[in-house]
């Protein structure tokens, strides 16, 4: 069936009442060098068993690793009733509820949404959702520095994600603001509070404040908190969402709490699926809730009492003066955000912190094991939640894909964002991963290290006389 219902008898109709005698007479005004011609590179038309099987085949070229990379995007069980219920047509179809009484059902699902998200990070509002993390935390950039009105500089710890870092930086540099970046401690691997003196007495509207940083090691967030208050400056809580069923949320941090948090979504319900769709979310206390970007959805009564829902707050430039105006998001990740709220709500409070406890527990096991073998080594020494560094006594890129061959996904390498770290990678364990999983990764890495070690590469032979 054509995307397009029309008839032939309908368009030749359509063009006799306007007066021309084809479609292309609609377009002559285009010069021909510069339309695309006839689509010579497109296959024809499968059936629908076709395109099953050719999309199969497609989906087994990524084959079937045991997964222990973690870096921001992690592999969690999703039980089966998220996803079956969230590609129901009323989900899987619905579009930005523009029409509040006709949208009833996705207004209601985001508010359920909002208030799990405000009551996980402690903080007063939540937003109906953002892009991704990475953007999520560059708008959290922005609305520090709208709200903050004087300062355009930033203190970005060196332990937030590389990528969101540069993410981040290609999103606000063109507005003028300028992203410092904090060095961490090379023994912890975290911010040591005391460092920041030297940035004491600078115009600085906010502190980013990874929990757990990039390299899975939990930061010391209530001094860090305190102190930006103590020299007028935001703390931006960068957060797993799933480590928050476990650790203080940023809304308690410090005396005041953080004030504004952020994060990936992606944890609470969607699969890695090669890299998305994901989405970020964001909290903040009610006094900058005017800087949010986004929309936040309300719970009211109609007339007649009844309760309803509605757009309480979109501060698009659609709606309003583009120059007051605090964001240009439309329609946003909501399949995703419905995923998450429901399976937010078949976990519970209790499933989540289960989920969180039996990560760390894996991971506590996991390093005990890599670690054990000669050659392999924790490169820092303060508390982690599911995730941690390891040094090598072997290129990190050949000893990845020896374990790929193996079908193990051994973890992320480091030497391109942290050289510094040496031979390092970053290895992470969920509540998926099983003993048998960490003692066939173990095993592996082992074997590849070891072999390195007794038969190392060849030097290659110089001629002196040369």
């Amino acid at each position: 069936m054509p995307f397009i219902p029309h008839t032939d008898a309908d368009v030749k109709a359509m063009l006799k009442s306007i007066g021309v005698n084809s479609i292309d007479q609609l377009f002559d005004e285009i010069p021909e060098k510069l339309r695309a011609g006839k689509l010579t590179q497109v296959p024809e038309g499968l059936s629908e068993m076709e395109v099953t099987r050719l999309m199969q085949a497609r989906a087994n070229q990524d084959g079937a690793y045991i997964n222990f990379i973690g870096a921001g995007a992690y592999e969690h069980h999703i039980p089966a009733a998220v996803w079956e219920i969230v590609t129901r047509g009323e989900f899987y179809s619905a579009y930005t509820p523009y029409q509040a009484e006709a949208s009833q059902g996705t207004l209601q699902l985001l508010y359920e949404y909002q208030t799990m998200m405000a009551s996980l990070t402690g903080m007063d509002v939540s937003n109906a959702s953002l892009y991704d993390g990475a953007s999520g935390l560059a708008e959290a950039v922005l609305m520090a520095v709208r709200a903050h009105k004087k300062a355009r500089k930033i203190l970005m710890p060196s332990t937030v994600h590389p990528i969101w870092r540069r993410v981040v930086r290609a999103i606000v540099a063109n507005q003028n603001i300028e992203l410092v970046e904090i060095p961490l401690c090379m023994e912890c691997g975290n911010i040591i509070p005391d460092s920041l003196k030297q940035y004491e007495g600078g115009e600085f509207a906010a502190l980013v404040i990874p929990q757990p940083n990039f390299f899975g090691v939990l930061e010391e967030v209530d001094a860090l908190t305190d102190w930006a208050h103590a020299h007028n400056m935001f703390a931006i809580g960068l957060v797993n969402p799933t480590a928050l069923a476990l650790l203080t949320p940023p809304g308690e941090w410090g005396a005041k709490g953080a004030d504004i948090a952020v994060g990936e979504g992606q944890p609470l319900g969607a699969p890695l699926s090669s890299g998305g769709p994901y989405y970020g979310f964001m909290c903040c206390k009610e006094a900058l809730v005017r800087q949010m970007p986004g929309r936040i959805i309300g719970r009211t009564v109609d007339k007649d009492g009844k309760p309803g829902f509605t757009l309480t707050l979109q501060a698009r430039e659609q709606h309003i003066r583009r120059s007051k105006a605090t964001s240009n998001i439309c329609t946003n990740q909501g399949l995703v955000v419905a995923a998450s709220t429901i399976y937010m709500a078949l976990l519970g409070p209790e499933g989540l912190e289960r989920v969180a406890r039996t990560s760390h527990a894996n991971t506590l096991a996991l390093i005990e094991k890599l670690t054990a073998i000669q050659g392999v080594t924790r490169v820092f020494d303060h508390p982690v939640f599911h995730e941690v560094v390891l040094r090598l006594d072997a290129p990190v890129s050949e000893t990845l894909r020896a374990l790929e061959a193996q079908g193990i996904l051994g973890g992320y390498d480091l030497t391109e964002h942290y050289p510094h770290l040496g031979q390092s990678l970053l290895v992470c364990a969920t509540e998926t991963r099983t003993p048998e999983d960490i003692n066939q990764y173990a095993f592996h890495l082992e074997r590849i290290v070891s072999k390195r070690r007794l038969d190392p590469p060849c030097a290659v032979k110089t001629n002196p006389n040369i």
